[in-house]
């Protein structure tokens, strides 16, 4: 969320609480950073750390996504390494075509609650996720989802290879289109003109009083809209919501939010990765590389293209969150080796000494393809080949996994033309050979 147009919760805030010492900075319209040169406009979002504003750069006239970073010690340093990174991503990037974030400035900036670290990053669109939810979580055009999968797999062969860089949180909320979906949110496309100064009297942005008002106005308006549809569900009348078309939206999109990223050769946390992107390794804390941000690659993929999660775990009686995680996978990918079973520092915890998971002992199966055409309503070729596309980056053996750039060669990537033979159709990169038979799914969760 580091330079949405639209980052953070819909339907939520960062509240009250944390704007005290340590904590936030309380922003209003119009407020000057780094001696002037930007000047805030509004909101874009805001998370653990830090809180986005729209800001207008008054030495380049252009606008950009200035995220400002909590005070405390903890916060500045995680500040600190993020910037370490952004800065080596934006050194090999000169001419902005690894779709990648791009960190323009960054400087401190004191205030009632202590010194606090900003970075100023290009100001970019909505979120994959927006983008999602948008589309009413239904399926996507896969042309659609090939370009945005592009897009992704270059902006991580550009951090895996040349700059040794690890994602480590990648969802479509960390991705972010080159644009909004809607123009009338770009400050460029819709004509805004900046403001330069303070409004007179304005309490807008940080301010107490305006956190609380908006709460009440989003609470009051969704109890609204909750009353009009009771109201016509009795009355016989049928909503039906307008039509939603992605034509025309710009599809490119860049990799954001490095505040958990890391170099590849000092990996510094065993626990990374938001939940439903984990990858097995991860749960099973037997080390990491840069396959961890490919198998969270192939559940973004899956998202796009389906609208649903690929994998949603949940605790049940007897059984952990992680565990259950871990049965879902097999039941996707079948039983999974004994020796990656075991070889984690948590393995114990979940898997027996023959690598069966203790307290799931019966799993459903459902192939992947079979899926893809039953639930969502592929056709035949369309699920083969995109199961055939998604089915090696699932691989447990972490260094079986094809990597970034091996991805972006891969046929269903790259569909062949009405020229192009059969025999040209086949890949041209070395990729596991996994058998559409062990790929598997538990019906109904």
């Amino acid at each position: 969320m580091s330079c949405s147009s639209s980052s953070g919760s819909e339907d939520e805030d960062e509240g009250i609480d944390s704007y005290r010492k340590g904590g936030y900075h309380a922003v209003r319209i119009g407020d000057q950073f780094a001696g002037g040169r930007y000047i805030a406009q509004g909101k874009l979002g805001w998370g653990q750390f830090s809180t986005v504003w729209l800001a207008y750069d008054t030495q380049n006239s252009k606008y950009v996504a200035l995220k400002i970073q909590k005070s405390a010690a903890e916060f500045a340093q995680a500040a600190l390494h993020e910037i370490e990174l952004l800065s080596a991503i934006a050194k090999g990037d000169t001419s902005d075509d690894k779709f990648v974030v791009r960190l323009i400035d960054h400087f401190k900036h004191a205030g009632p609650n202590g010194q606090h670290l900003c970075m100023v990053l290009e100001f970019l669109g909505d979120s994959l996720l927006r983008l999602i939810k948008f589309n009413r979580y239904k399926r996507m055009e896969l042309n659609k989802v090939r370009e945005i999968c592009k897009c992704i797999l270059t902006g991580l062969d550009y951090l895996h290879r040349e700059v040794g860089i690890l994602h480590t949180d990648l969802k479509p909320e960390n991705i972010l289109l080159i644009s909004t979906i809607d123009p009338s949110k770009d400050p460029i496309r819709s004509g805004q003109t900046p403001i330069l100064e303070r409004p007179e009297g304005s309490l807008n942005g940080g301010s107490t009083m305006n956190i609380i008002e908006k709460k009440l106005k989003r609470r009051a308006k969704r109890a609204v809209a909750k009353i009009s549809e009771r109201r016509a569900s009795m009355g016989g009348v049928e909503l039906t919501k307008p039509a939603r078309t992605l034509d025309g939206i710009d599809m490119r999109c860049k990799l954001v939010d490095f505040g958990n990223a890391c170099w590849a050769d000092k990996p510094f946390a065993e626990e990374i990765q938001t939940r439903q992107y984990r990858a097995p390794e991860v749960i099973l804390q037997s080390g990491y590389s840069s396959s961890v941000d490919m198998w969270s690659f192939a559940c973004t993929a899956f998202e796009l293209a389906t609208g649903d999660m690929l994998f949603a775990p949940k605790p049940g009686q007897g059984f952990s969150e992680d565990e259950d995680h871990l049965a879902l996978m097999m039941e996707l990918l079948g039983k999974m080796p004994r020796k990656i079973a075991i070889g984690g520092a948590q393995s114990k915890d979940y898997f027996d000494r023959h690598g069966d998971l203790k307290r799931i002992r019966r799993l459903k199966y459902w192939s992947l393809d079979r899926l893809l055409v039953d639930k969502y309503k592929f056709s035949e070729v369309d699920a083969r080949e995109f199961a055939e596309f998604l089915c090696p980056l699932f691989d447990f053996v972490p260094e079986k996994r094809p990597t970034a750039q091996q991805s972006l060669q891969h046929p269903w990537l790259n569909p062949m033309t009405s020229t192009q033979t059969a025999a040209e159709k086949k890949p041209n990169v070395e990729r596991v050979d996994v058998g559409m038979s062990k790929l598997q799914i538990r019906v109904g969760k």
